[in-house]
């Protein structure tokens, strides 16, 4: 049975992840991980002054996301009746990162699911701090980000971005093969890039992925270059609402401008579709 871990702080886009992750795997048994984390705010804490005092605001914490857990299960039960889905409700208190990561440990979750509110300017300071946060913390599993407002119908085509400057590991298109069986997709390479020569380390990555995508329905294309690279992607994918995007996060090659913190804030952020981060 495939485990996926979602979050949810139980604003909308948060139900969006929750309703996008149940359609994506309609046919596949699943046991989903709702999970809260909770901690005092600045302003709660502020005038603070005694560890008892910290003890009540934890508790009325607790006991609030609780109940909101037990209202998203009790509607799931409702008008979710999947006989393959299956549900458990987790409230941790700290922040999320750290309660994601304790939550993947104990239950060896396959997948991470989380939406994220799209955001411009100095507001991406503040919104979606989460989603980077634990962007930056967990790379063992894939994460899927699923942006504000997308209304997920059907998945055709897995646009993987790459620069094949890198090795491909064994195990690492897991997540886009499975997803392509099961909605029998395709899947697109693009190659974002002033010039598309590629010198022979590329050439022999190129040769790699090909063998591990062997077998499926699978096309490379040339993304010019426009001011970035997250441009360049965002352009291109301006009109496929029945894709997802996945990119990789290793380290120590062009993309490595776009990785951390920037590929949230220039490619998640920004996404009008799904972003599939694959596992480091």
């Amino acid at each position: 049975m495939k485990k996926i871990l979602i979050t949810t702080d139980f604003s909308d886009n948060a139900w969006n992840a929750i309703f996008t992750a149940l359609k994506i795997y309609t046919e596949v048994d699943c046991h989903f991980y709702l999970l809260h984390a909770y901690e005092p705010t600045p302003l709660n804490l502020m005038g603070s002054k005694s560890q008892q005092r910290l003890g009540v605001i934890y508790d009325s914490l607790s006991k609030h996301s609780i109940e909101e857990l037990e209202e998203v299960l009790s509607y799931l039960k409702i008008n979710h009746k999947n006989p393959k889905h299956q549900f458990t409700t987790l409230s941790k208190p700290g922040n999320l990162e750290d309660s994601v990561e304790a939550v993947l440990n104990e239950n060896d979750i396959d997948i991470l699911i989380m939406g994220t509110q799209g955001a411009t300017g100095a507001k991406e300071i503040f919104l979606g701090s989460n989603t980077v946060k634990v962007l930056n913390l967990i790379k063992s599993i894939p994460i899927l980000v699923v942006p504000t407002g997308f209304n997920f119908q059907s998945l055709k085509t897995l646009l993987f971005a790459t620069d094949f400057s890198a090795p491909y590991k064994k195990n690492l298109f897991d997540s886009i093969i499975e997803l392509t069986k099961i909605w029998n997709a395709s899947i697109e390479v693009v190659h974002v890039a002033i010039e598309f020569n590629l010198n022979d380390h590329q050439e022999a990555h190129k040769e790699v992925l090909k063998e591990r995508l062997s077998g499926f329905d699978i096309k490379f294309k040339n993304i010019p270059f426009q001011i970035n690279t997250s441009k360049s992607i965002d352009t291109y994918t301006e009109d496929k609402d029945d894709s997802f995007l996945a990119i990789l996060r290793h380290q120590h090659t062009f993309w490595e401008k776009v990785i951390g913190e920037a590929v949230v804030k220039k490619i998640a952020f920004h996404s009008k579709i799904p972003v599939l981060f694959l596992p480091q």
